[in-house]
């Protein structure tokens, strides 16, 4: 057993709450990351003669950060047997495998919260626990794909864009899951019971499009990539290149906001009282990225910076 990066006891609103992460990618290791700095005592559980899929060194790794970790050999009954032992004095386990596989270590949640019924036993996966895609493989971009988000996502004419593993893993998939486990936490301090958390990115993907969905319902969003308020549609909430080949963000989304961006730039009265006439937004944007190309990046971060042009 080593320590991972920081590993000596915090402070914080779950000092106290000790936690099982079954090591792996993306979502799960975010999660226990949240928890750890806000003061659970984390236990990462390492496959023994398995190697990371981007081998950092300690102090660059966060997913050992904050964390114990401990190298189990899950395949042998003297691991799968410490980890119950464990999971009994925990509050909480965490996993990210596919579906079926706890359950054939021997560590599926029927078996340990036989062991310890208060344990919140958190799960996350891609496609759910069950349903016609449950085992098969995929990454943020995956899911993104399949619950439509990834269409809404890149400019007008040109293909979806990759929002790095941003939204579907650690959006969709972390954020889901902090949310489950933590009110299943408030739930346990009423009933004494803990509870099974099914988190799925793609559902959680889905989720954070809700609002988008509801603007399409009421005619105020087109499907049309880059052609929306938040999607580079509106030329006040876009990047923009600069003389150097650098780029600024724009995002002056209300009118106060909008009138001082357009008093630095400075754009002409035309546009500045004009900003959500969508007639205007060609040329407007035309006249913005003219005038941000004939200053490099740092000059226009010096005129903007202690302004609420949001730039």
């Amino acid at each position: 057993m080593s320590a991972g990066l920081s590993a000596a006891a915090k402070t914080g609103p779950l000092t106290g709450l000790k936690v099982i992460e079954m090591a792996g990618l993306g979502a799960v290791p975010l999660a226990g990351l949240m928890l750890s700095e806000m003061g659970a005592q984390l236990l990462r559980i390492e496959r023994a003669g398995t190697s990371q899929l981007l081998p950092l060194p300690d102090e660059y790794n966060i997913d050992r950060h904050g964390r114990a970790v401990l190298r189990l050999d899950l395949k042998r009954r003297e691991g799968t047997d410490l980890l119950l032992r464990l999971a009994e004095k925990a509050d909480m386990l965490l996993e990210g495998f596919r579906p079926g596989v706890m359950e054939r270590l021997g560590l599926g949640p029927e078996t340990v919260l036989v062991r310890n019924p208060a344990l919140i036993y958190g799960r996350m996966t891609g496609f759910g626990q069950g349903g016609p895609l449950a085992g098969r493989a995929g990454h943020d971009i995956t899911y993104l794909a399949y619950s439509g988000v990834l269409h809404a996502i890149g400019h007008a004419g040109g293909r979806p864009v990759t929002p790095l593993n941003l939204v579907a893993d650690y959006g969709g998939g972390a954020m889901m899951l902090i949310a489950g486990v933590l009110a299943a936490l408030f739930q346990r301090s009423r009933t004494g019971k803990g509870e099974v958390i099914d988190a799925a990115m793609v559902d959680g993907a889905s989720m954070l499009a809700v609002p988008l969905h509801a603007l399409m319902a009421a005619g105020l969003w087109s499907d049309k990539r880059g052609a929306n308020l938040l999607d580079s549609g509106a030329p006040f909430y876009d990047t923009y290149e600069t003389s150097d080949g650098r780029h600024i963000a724009i995002g002056c989304l209300e009118p106060q906001f909008f009138a001082e961006f357009a008093r630095l730039l400075p754009l002409d009265e035309c546009f500045a009282s004009g900003q959500y006439d969508k007639a205007l937004w060609p040329p407007m944007r035309a006249a913005i990225a003219d005038r941000i190309r004939q200053k490099p990046r740092d000059d226009w971060d010096r005129l903007f910076a202690q302004t609420d042009a949001c730039v």
